[in-house]
């Protein structure tokens, strides 16, 4: 929508925008400033009712001495019910009307409305932020010659309150982040191959100071990574375990973090092929690994905290050829546990496996979040509105669920017992990597990921299958572009 938003500028704003609850009338405070006074007989129209989103505008004087030509009035919905969260749909709402009328200056009025709601300003801004930044996110960098692309406009925000501004600052910040992810998603498997993103791994971590290492060839047989190796053995693109380390001043001796992404830049089933049209999309079946990225960059540029961070990129790609592994084959994992493959298509788990084993025995993790598309039965089991988690620690759990309610991305906990992990016993070597029933789909990837994580250590599991892309226009996202799920849950996670 935008070329670009940021938060400065002096002089007044073209459009000031003014908040108001459903059935209510606007607050006093906000009647005192410039153009406070259309905002209030907007209002005074039957049709305005203050929906959350709803959208009305009046004209001020064109261009006089303020420079006020338009002012709009948005909806905020039931004051009762209201969360700042629900900031980012009124954000991309009041976005795409900017961008439809040309406008590039907005003076951001809210705070009066949403201090009479005791609304965190801070965290306000930063959910209004979110929303704009990721609305503005450019999915025109395939397009060629054959397309009229729209021409982008840049947008100046401004707000009569410090912390609000500062908090749109903070949300723009991670939303060009979490925009990076989905660039990475964006990009076609013939481009973006395991070697690519061993390289945009190393230029982040020129550009941010971090310590990059790549894992790939002979060398990952010789490091153990046996799930990487025979995954992505059969293609022309061969697989590597990326690892990027941010290790601030003063925090070198501390237990890290580990965030490990499932990185697959295409999944063709492997001899177990995807049938019909089972082969569409799976270019973005690195989602998991591209919100690690867009993580990583948020840690090191915008949040940096002042603990150790590690991420582990398991990239392959699943193709098919006279080296690609079987069903039948059985796996020795560096961890000891034998795998039996039963279904080539189910190799996501095989390659975090390799992740998970790295963690628990090379970097002393303080806890262990994994992520990745792994399973459509998550998505039978939660739609597109929720991701699964599993996770048995109490701790870590709490603080997963607490940055969830501050990112809006949405998380529901699954069941795992030990029921679900003997579904995974072998007859012949110690699991199988799919077992031969499909119930409890989900859960079984995440029973088969568990006997790589070792006892003691606070490990979460997240299946984004069904959140980490859109199929429709929905809040800030456009339909047929990936959503960066994960990318702001997990730095909202380790700054804490």
């Amino acid at each position: 929508m935008f070329k670009s938003v940021k938060v400065g500028g002096r002089g007044s704003a073209s459009v000031r925008l003014f908040g108001v609850f459903k059935g209510a009338q606007l607050d006093a405070n906000s009647k005192k400033r410039e153009g406070g006074d259309l905002a209030a007989e907007i209002t005074k129209r039957p049709e305005v009712t203050g929906a959350l989103g709803q959208v009305a505008e009046a004209f001020g004087p064109a261009k006089g001495k303020s420079g006020l030509q338009r002012v709009l009035l948005v909806g905020l919905g039931d004051k009762a019910s209201f969360d700042v969260g629900k900031l980012r749909n009124v954000a991309a709402s009041i976005g795409r009307r900017l961008a439809s009328i040309g406008s590039t200056t907005l003076s951001v009025e809210l705070d009066a409305a949403l201090s009479g709601a005791k609304s965190d300003l801070t965290l306000a801004g930063r959910c209004f932020g979110e929303g704009l930044g990721l609305l503005s996110y450019d999915n025109d960098i395939l397009r060629g010659k054959a397309t009229d692309v729209p021409t982008r406009h840049a947008l100046i925000l401004q707000s009569a309150s410090k912390a609000f501004a500062s908090g749109m600052q903070l949300g723009l910040d991670l939303a060009e982040c979490t925009n990076y992810a989905r660039t990475l998603s964006q990009l076609p498997p013939n481009r973006c191959t395991p070697e690519f993103l061993a390289g945009e791994a190393r230029k982040l971590a020129r550009q941010t100071g971090m310590k990059c290492t790549v894992v790939s060839g002979a060398q990952l047989l010789k490091e153990g990574c046996v799930g990487i190796h025979n995954v992505g053995k059969a293609s022309d693109h061969k697989p590597c375990l990326i690892r990027l380390e941010y290790s601030p001043t003063g925090a070198r001796r501390a237990k890290p973090a580990v965030l490990v992404g499932k990185t697959m830049t295409y999944d063709s089933g492997g001899l177990s092929i995807k049938v019909g049209g089972g082969m569409r999309g799976m270019k973005r079946d690195m989602d998991g690994g591209a919100a690690v990225f867009g993580a990583m960059k948020a840690i090191a540029t915008v949040l940096k905290p002042r603990r150790r961070v590690v991420a582990l990129l398991c990239s392959a790609e699943n193709a098919i050829s006279d080296e690609a592994y079987r069903p039948d084959d059985v796996l020795d994992f560096a961890n000891g546990v034998t795998v039996e493959v039963t279904n080539t298509d189910a190799e996501g788990r095989l390659v975090l496996a390799d992740g998970l084993i790295w963690a628990c025995q090379r970097e002393d993790p303080e806890f262990i979040v994994d992520i990745a598309t792994l399973t459509g039965g998550v998505v039978i089991a939660l739609g597109s509105v929720y991701a699964g988690m599993w996770c048995d620690d109490d701790k870590l759990r709490a603080k997963i669920e607490a940055a969830s309610n501050v990112t809006g991305e949405r998380l529901w906990r699954l069941p795992h017992h030990d029921e679900y992990r003997d579904m995974m016993r072998s007859p012949c070597a110690d699991i199988v990597n799919s077992a031969p029933v499909r119930e409890a789909h989900p859960i079984q990837g995440a029973a088969f990921l568990s006997y790589f994580v070792e006892q003691g250590i606070p490990w979460c599991h997240l299946d984004i299958a069904g959140v980490h892309a859109c199929e429709k226009d929905d809040g800030p996202y456009v339909k047929g572009t990936a959503t960066g799920f994960g990318t702001r849950l997990m730095a909202e996670l380790v700054d804490r």
